[in-house]
């Protein structure tokens, strides 16, 4: 496709597709891209997804951005879900390893500057591995933050330039819980600990009562998004 046949088929699809399940619009991703792949951080949306492809074409790829620096709770329900399912993630690592980030940019960068801690760990190692799709997948709602609240369900990424696929941008959280009660779905266990978004180990701390379900990420600063969605 081209760029305008790209902004054509996003038009269409997201008003078409906005009122049909996440299972329909996976399976139109999956029939119209051939080179398409699904973003997983392990979190409760993700492997929603994860299961949702499972069950209509377990082919599609699967990644997941790996910081060095994710809970080890994060790790083991990525091996429990490559364990049930028999698919293996693709890793994606960044250029520089803790050790030399330290080098050059100095120790605890995610302290320091956590914006340029994101872009070496994960938003650049995300631009190099999406050059090798047409379009992604990934798990943003609408109410996860103000940021997200105008996510279509088919949008053109235009930072990445590719299409992109938000199946469960009308759920809620209780969508989310419902989904992974039903089906039996492994999840993270970080989130009956009162952690709703998990990110890197140092920069998500737990959520308070009361609190907004995001506020465990980079507490205590204007930081709401790694940079991978805006």
């Amino acid at each position: 496709m081209n760029l305008f046949e790209k902004e054509a088929f996003v038009t269409k699809a997201a008003e078409e597709f906005e009122s049909q399940s996440p299972e329909a619009l996976l399976k139109l991703a999956i029939e119209t891209f051939p080179r398409l792949t699904l973003a997983c951080s392990f979190g409760a949306e993700d492997v929603v997804l994860v299961d949702m492809l499972q069950k209509i074409n377990p082919n599609v790829d699967i990644f997941y951005l790996d910081t060095n620096v994710h809970f080890q709770e994060t790790y083991e329900t990525r091996d429990r879900l490559e364990q049930h399912y028999g698919k293996k993630f693709v890793q994606v690592l960044p250029k520089l390893t803790l050790e030399e980030q330290a080098t050059q940019y100095g120790d605890e960068l995610w302290k320091s500057d956590a914006n340029q801690c994101c872009n070496i760990r994960k938003v650049d190692p995300l631009t190099d591995i999406l050059r090798n799709y047409d379009a992604w997948i990934t798990g943003i709602r609408r109410d996860q933050a103000p940021t997200r609240a105008n996510a279509k369900k088919v949008e053109y990424d235009v930072k990445f330039g590719l299409i992109k696929f938000n199946p469960l941008a009308d759920w809620t959280s209780e969508d989310v819980w419902n989904y992974i009660r039903e089906h039996n779905v492994i999840y993270n266990p970080l989130h009956d600990r009162n952690y709703p978004s998990i990110g890197c180990s140092h920069c998500t701390r737990q959520v308070m009562p009361g609190e907004d379900a995001r506020a465990g990420r980079w507490s205590n600063s204007e930081k709401t998004e790694c940079g991978l969605h805006k």
